[in-house]
């Protein structure tokens, strides 16, 4: 009998320390994420999004760029995309123009500044992570992404909106630019 009561409470002790540690793993990705976006914007004076969007115009084979392209291209809402092209216009790194073949459509270009400032981005932890995962099997990248989902559901977040973005948010304002 006692063996059995002992058992029970190693389990215990044992699922304890293995959730503690989950949570610190939680944490820690969290963490990691806050100080790589902040050193990112430090770095490059941008945040992980506006980053995207300037990718997203300057790096396509696309002749004309519509913030619609964008917002598909870096998996956010149009609405998202339209405020993190706002603030890249007013810092002068991107211009809207309407193109004379479509008066109604407006495009989006790159300023010489911009293309300087995306020439001179360095590597976020996005670009290391999706490096880093794709030298992965197939059968670990489906086990991770397994684990993950179940996270996401056992922490209440299934109903979060969430683009495929390595970010916290805008760390100057708090706003999830």
């Amino acid at each position: 009998m006692k063996s059995a009561t002992k058992a029970k409470r190693d389990a215990k002790k044992n699922t304890g320390a293995e959730t503690s540690e989950i949570l610190r793993s939680i944490r820690k990705i969290v963490q990691g994420l806050t100080l790589q976006s902040r050193d990112l914007y430090r770095a490059a004076g941008l945040t992980f999004p506006q980053i995207l969007c300037l990718r997203a115009i300057g790096d396509t084979s696309k002749t004309e760029v519509t913030a619609a392209d964008v917002a598909r291209q870096i998996g956010v809402r149009p609405a998202t995309v339209t405020g993190i092209l706002d603030r890249l216009e007013r810092d002068g790194l991107i211009v809207r123009e309407r193109r004379s073949t479509d008066r109604r459509k407006i495009c989006l270009a790159l300023t010489p500044r911009g293309s300087e400032r995306l020439e001179t981005l360095p590597p976020s932890l996005q670009d290391r992570f999706v490096r880093r995962l794709k030298t992965l099997s197939d059968r670990d990248r489906r086990s991770i992404m397994r684990v993950l989902n179940q996270v996401v559901t056992m922490m209440e977040a299934s109903h979060v909106d969430a683009s495929p973005i390595l970010t916290t948010g805008d760390l100057r304002d708090g706003s999830p630019d």
